[in-house]
């Protein structure tokens, strides 16, 4: 169990994290006398992270979720390394849907209804 003084001292710094996470962009990106040229260079700079973060994002976790089920099951049971069917079938029709669709939700939820049908009556 984590003392006061560390849990104050946690709060005070992830506290500080998310300051900065709100307000930097209005300290960065604030409207300057600039020319236009800076001006285009940063609103391209904007559209590139609008389209990449949500992408990369939704990759990590994916690939974060992939990795710790393998490494747990082999981990504990590496004998039973057909209970990973239902997750990777499922990993790859939620891949296959969202590159014939390009609908996040139909993906998510086409993904997660076969894992949870799959891991219901499969397994």
């Amino acid at each position: 169990m984590l003392s006061v003084k560390t849990a104050m001292f946690y709060t005070v710094v992830l506290g500080g994290v998310i300051f900065l996470c709100r307000f930097l962009p209005f300290i960065i990106f604030k409207e300057k006398t600039g020319t236009e040229k800076s001006k285009d260079r940063i609103r391209a700079f904007l559209e590139f992270v609008e389209a990449a973060v949500p992408a990369t994002a939704m990759t990590v976790l994916a690939v974060n979720a992939l990795a710790s089920a393998v490494k747990e099951t082999l981990a504990v049971q590496p004998q039973d390394l057909a209970k990973l069917v239902p997750m990777g079938t499922a990993a790859l029709v939620t891949a296959i849907l969202h590159l014939l669709k390009r609908n996040a939700l139909i993906s998510i939820f086409g993904g997660t209804a076969l894992y949870m049908l799959l891991n219901s009556f499969v397994l």
